[in-house]
């Protein structure tokens, strides 16, 4: 009686865990609106906004493009439904217009909610190499490099499901060990059992590692053409080195109009917040 009480326990933890994550479908609505819409854009619907800013871009008319992008944005926060496409069209109509900091970060909010995009990473890529600043990544333990290899394969959201997925599937061998006679059932039961309660672990981790990093939100992309990084955060202090547009960062800390970064080679400094804009 003892180890069945223990499995129950077990089944109503990971349940929990399981809807907890599928609540978040949308970004932190924190998200900064990078650009000025134009007016009339607050009278459309959304379907008519997207249609207007498609046709903008295909005519090549991109700053209106953005505009209309950045009005579907705004429109898609209010509403906690923002979407990775959006984002990523916005960022591709950045690109067009020569406009690479805001075409990264776009990329990269887009990236935050569908990780496992091929057509982001490969603009994302793309914009990188023409930024300016080329930095040496420090090195990765091989099992940072796996988890994150792995969890980004889908979305959080999609993570959640495939957990609940798995979770349904681990109840059926349970039911199938504790009620079929046959032996040979019931061991394949209890190995497979014994395996997607693995798997309904791991699911669970990289969703809520993913939730965690979507709404913690500890990277910024470099805004202006040229960025000084000082030793503290005053402008008398030692330039230490400069940043250029598109240059992603992590806050580590903020000190009044100051945030404290670093760079992906473990480089640590002091810059104006209004240098760079929060992912």
């Amino acid at each position: 009686m003892k180890s069945f009480s223990h499995i129950i326990l077990f089944l109503l933890l990971i349940t929990f865990s399981n809807r907890g994550v599928v609540a978040q479908e949308s970004p932190d609505t924190t998200v900064q609106i990078t650009s000025e819409a134009i007016p009339a854009s607050s009278e459309l619907l959304p379907e008519e906004l997207s249609e207007k800013a498609s046709e903008a871009y295909r005519r090549q008319d991109y700053r209106e493009s953005t505009a209309l992008y950045e009005a579907l944005v705004a429109k898609g926060i209010a509403k906690d439904r923002i979407s990775a496409e959006i984002y990523y069209n916005l960022g591709n109509a950045y690109f067009r217009d020569n406009q690479l900091g805001k075409a990264i970060l776009n990329y990269e909010r887009a990236l935050l909610l569908d990780p496992g995009d091929g057509d982001i990473r490969h603009n994302l890529r793309f914009a990188r190499n023409r930024t300016e600043d080329r930095i040496d990544t420090a090195g990765n333990l091989i099992f940072s490099t796996w988890f994150n290899a792995v969890r980004n394969i889908y979305s959080s959201n999609r993570w959640a499901v495939t957990g609940i997925v798995l979770f349904i599937l681990f109840l059926v061998c349970l039911a199938v060990f504790l009620f079929v006679r046959f032996l040979w059932a019931r061991k394949t039961a209890f190995y497979s059992g014994i395996v997607l309660f693995l798997l309904v672990i791991m699911a669970n981790i990289f969703a809520f590692s993913q939730k965690s990093e979507r709404i913690e939100r500890e990277s910024a992309i470099v805004m202006v053409g040229a960025a000084s990084v000082n030793a503290s955060p005053d402008l008398n202090s030692n330039e230490l080195f400069q940043l250029h547009e598109g240059t992603k960062v992590k806050i580590r800390n903020s000190d009044s109009n100051w945030y404290e970064i670093e760079i992906a080679n473990g480089s640590v400094g002091w810059i104006f917040k209004e240098n760079v804009e929060i992912i």
